[in-house]
């Protein structure tokens, strides 16, 4: 079977957490913070915060920028359901809307349309790893003043392009970033997330919050010749990531620069054998991005189902994915009003499936992958099969 994912994990990643285990500082410590240093430099962010998963990470930014009970935030409906739960979790209402007629990612024009004077933040999501536009959301952000928070669970190491020079996602454009390292990711630490500011203040809220509001550290004060007592000015939350992650964390980041290359290449390939697959389009590259290919989806035509097309590819040995959900369409977030339609997001989710891409696939594995994509569409469509050959 060839999987959908695979995390690249390997001997370095296991000393590097037996080191902190024998060491007996496991929970949020020095691991943590020399974590949090390599990431804000390789971001190129001013500063890193670690926590336990991205989907805390997005409720910090949503609450360090002010989102409280009967605010709007606006996001979209095609991403995981974290994004939705982490709003109402502040008490907030998702405003959703439509992502691009040629994309997966929010539809800049849809956000202007949105805006109101409930409007307390703009979750812009960059799916898949594909950047989305986020300078034209600034854009239209800044005349309301209003924050962007980027959702780039899916995007460490992608690339925009601003100003004329390529810059990584995680040096933030708007207000605060996001990222996870759940094992489905390009890195992973098991679980974990990551924010990612310029603002000094937000990146002292995310640390007071995230370990319970306490207004001194355990490690601060663990390290004082002093004794401190400590106090609880605001109610907080244990948002804490371990050490025992971070020191994988840290490991990770190294190979990072591989796993990218190397998941480039495979879209590459995918991209030119489709050229040859009636029935299935490749994602397009806006000339602005460069995307990690965290996920690579392929559009079916509408004349397929999509259930059977993964089916019949398992049946052949390959697992896949259907398309990225859509929140609106799941009963727990079923009460959200829809203020606008959102006819690229629905068809997005019923005509896309996700090919298996990982950085230690095999060119004989991504063969095997096509030939049964292209064996599947044609047993459905009764045309003849597409003869694939290593290389």
């Amino acid at each position: 079977m060839i999987p959908i994912a695979k995390p690249l994990l390997g001997l370095e990643e296991a000393i590097a957490a037996s080191r902190v285990v024998m060491s007996g500082w496991v929970s949020q410590g020095p691991q943590v913070a020399a974590f949090e240093s390599e990431f804000a430099a390789f971001t190129g962010a001013d500063h890193a915060c670690a926590v336990s998963n991205c989907t805390t990470a997005l409720h910090l930014a949503l609450l360090a920028v002010g989102v409280g009970p009967g605010d709007e935030v606006i996001t979209v409906s095609h991403s995981f359901i974290a994004g939705a739960n982490a709003i109402r979790q502040c008490g907030a209402v998702p405003v959703f809307v439509d992502i691009e007629p040629d994309g997966f990612n929010i539809d800049p024009t849809r956000v202007a349309e949105a805006l109101s004077s409930r409007t307390t933040a703009i979750l812009c999501v960059h799916q898949m790893g594909m950047p989305c536009n986020v300078p034209a959301i600034l854009e239209i952000a800044k005349g309301f003043g209003v924050p962007v928070i980027e959702d780039a669970a899916c995007a460490i190491g992608s690339e925009i392009l601003t100003g004329g020079a390529w810059q990584r996602i995680g040096r933030p454009l708007g207000d605060v970033v996001c990222f996870s390292f759940h094992p489905r990711k390009v890195i992973t630490t098991g679980e974990g997330g990551m924010l990612t500011t310029n603002r000094p203040e937000l990146d002292q809220m995310f640390r007071l919050l995230r370990q319970h509001g306490m207004s001194v550290s355990d490690t601060a004060r663990h390290d004082s010749a002093a004794v401190i007592f400590e106090s609880y000015p605001v109610r907080g939350y244990n948002y804490r990531m371990t050490d025992i992650q971070a020191s994988i964390g840290r490991e990770q980041l190294k190979r990072l620069p591989k796993i990218i290359s190397n998941r480039r290449t495979l879209a590459d390939r995918y991209r030119v054998a489709l050229a040859d697959i009636k029935g299935a389009t490749p994602p397009s590259e806006p000339e602005w991005a460069r995307s990690n290919w965290q996920s690579y989806p392929v559009l079916l035509s509408d004349h397929f189902d999509q259930k059977d097309v993964m089916q019949s590819m398992l049946d052949q040995g390959v697992a896949t994915r259907r398309g990225i959900m859509n929140m609106h369409q799941e009963p727990a977030q079923a009460d959200v009003p829809l203020p606008f339609p959102l006819p690229h997001t629905e068809a997005a989710r019923d005509h896309t499936i996700l090919l298996p891409i990982f950085a230690q696939m095999s060119a004989e594995e991504q063969v095997d992958v096509l030939t049964a994509l292209s064996d599947a569409l044609s047993d459905l469509n009764g045309s003849g099969r597409l003869h694939l050959v290593h290389s």
